[in-house]
């Protein structure tokens, strides 16, 4: 693996090594090693997620080494660089029509994707529903027993290699329309209402206390989470500009799925 993290590193640094056999051969074999599950983008290494650099500068070599070509799926035509995931039966993953995976991408055996889409490099765990119309973009990771509601976009994070993927963690609850991107983390069992937009910058107010309490670039475990507006100043004036509020927390002394049902019930949260 070292030897590989090598090549490809210098590759990257140099992609005139590309016309090399054995530099061109490291960048596939990363990327199959991505599709098998035997490499991630990141890794979770106690409470801190560590991102795999150069697993990233594999996958933006990947296209680099890739030929467009003609694709046909059944009556469907595809123009494109990477090929779709195989062997879905054999893995244990049901994939709706016209869903897709893209070669690269890794989905445990026991989750669904409906007709949605799993970008290369992204992590989709087992237990874990990607409902219609959802996008789990480049290296986006998502943890097992995850529920990713319809139109839910999970932005791809490719560059910097270094920079932090989307991650939604275990038992997470992600609402219709959701938008999460700019390697925003949710953390496990947290459940996002419909329309929440988060970004790098978005403040995430919990506002269960007597203060506030400001987060940003991260959703605190088990926190049920609604869109929101604040005033912010301008020259010209005053404006609501958006945000994400904390309203409660999810029982941990529960049942996952009656906590869940009742958040949404008991906040008004809609999914």
């Amino acid at each position: 693996m070292n030897d590989l993290q090598e090549k490809i590193s210098a590759a990257y640094a140099d992609r005139a090594k590309l016309k090399e056999a054995r530099f061109a051969d490291a960048v596939r074999e990363a990327v199959s090693l991505l599709d098998a599950g035997k490499l991630r983008v990141a890794e979770k290494d106690g409470d801190e997620w560590r991102v795999n650099a150069w697993v990233k500068e594999a996958i933006l070599l990947f296209f680099a080494v890739c030929e467009i070509k003609v694709m046909k799926v059944g009556p469907f035509e595809f123009h494109d660089k990477l090929p779709l995931k195989k062997g879905l039966d054999a893995a244990g993953v049901r994939l709706v029509p016209p869903g897709t995976i893209r070669y690269g991408a890794f989905v445990e055996p026991g989750a669904v994707v409906m007709p949605g889409y799993v970008n290369i490099g992204a992590f989709v765990g087992s237990g874990s529903m990607v409902d219609t119309w959802a996008t789990v973009g480049s290296c986006a990771q998502v943890g097992r027993n995850v529920h990713l509601s319809g139109g839910v976009g999970l932005g791809g994070v490719l560059e910097p290699p270094a920079a932090t993927p989307v991650i939604v963690e275990d038992g997470a609850f992600v609402g219709s329309r959701c938008v999460i991107v700019e390697g925003v983390h949710v953390e496990e069992e947290a459940v996002l209402g419909a329309n929440v937009v988060l970004t790098a910058s978005t403040p995430i107010i919990d506002v269960t206390g007597s203060e506030e309490k400001v987060y940003k670039g991260r959703v605190p475990a088990r926190s049920i989470v609604i869109p929101g507006s604040k005033p912010k100043t301008f020259p010209s004036g005053t404006y609501s500009v958006p945000c994400a509020l904390i309203i409660g927390q999810r029982r941990a002394s529960t049942d996952k799925k009656t906590t869940l049902n009742a958040a949404l019930r008991d906040f008004g949260v809609q999914a």
